[in-house]
């Protein structure tokens, strides 16, 4: 389970967000909407301990990440996987070898386990095919796939999304909300997605955070937010391309 507990973060005499606290129980999927600036990215990273807050804590199974040393907390972060909004592959290397490399990094596994593993979470995101691909040889949403399987080839209890459908077409969009359904429903991984898309929130989430004037002004589980009556969050959604 992941408790947030009274977040403050300021850069400088810049307040991002203060009073941020919320829960997201195991195996569920919160989606953390906002505009543009209001600190989406910002919390996403205190999350696994990429950023310090000024104030509060980050509980992992009730234990506060910010309290852990330097060993620890390279253990807990091996937890999380993360698909960042640009997929962050390693251009030199094929599509494969980007999603062996955490493998090679934090395990001790052979070569035979290490290819049955990065095998399976390539044929999970439907890339079976194309590991000697070089990554320049992909398309948006298959570098995005192959991030994903990169992101869930430790088995993660843990996946952060950061904008996971941004620059996808609508058919290629779905395709992620899909795999991000499927991991959450069949591995039981809890999952935090950052995102403007109000089209994926509705098909992915089971929980939503709205960040607005610098604190977390709503939360609560999707079907309330579809008839809430908070005007911001209302006036946010209306924004939106998708109408509720």
């Amino acid at each position: 389970m992941i408790e947030i507990k009274n977040l403050k973060k300021s850069f400088g005499n810049n307040l991002v967000w203060e009073n941020v606290s919320l829960t997201v129980p195991d195996g569920e999927t919160l989606a953390i909407i906002g505009k543009s600036g209001c600190g989406k990215s910002v919390l996403l990273k205190h999350i696994n301990a990429l950023m310090t807050p000024d104030e509060g804590s980050v509980l992992i199974d009730g234990v506060n990440i910010f309290d852990l040393n330097y060993v620890d907390l390279r253990i807990t972060r091996q937890r999380f996987g993360v698909l960042f909004q640009g997929a962050a592959l390693f251009d030199s290397i094929t599509a494969y070898e980007n999603v062996a490399f955490p493998l090679r990094y934090f395990t001790s596994l052979k070569e035979p386990q290490i290819h049955n593993r990065v095998m399976t979470c390539l044929d999970m995101v439907n890339l079976a095919d194309i590991g000697q691909k070089g990554t320049a040889q992909l398309s948006g949403g298959m570098r995005k796939r192959v991030g994903l399987a990169r992101a869930i080839v430790l088995e993660p209890d843990y996946l952060l999304y950061d904008e996971p459908t941004s620059g996808l077409d609508p058919e290629t969009s779905n395709e992620i909300n899909e795999l991000i359904n499927h991991f959450s429903d069949n591995l039981n991984i809890t999952s935090i997605v950052i995102t403007h898309d109000m089209h994926s929130v509705l098909e992915i989430a089971d929980y939503a955070a709205f960040l607005d004037e610098q604190k977390l002004s709503w939360f609560g589980p999707i079907a309330e937010m579809t008839k809430t009556k908070h005007d911001r969050l209302n006036s946010f959604i209306r924004a939106s391309e998708y109408q509720i």
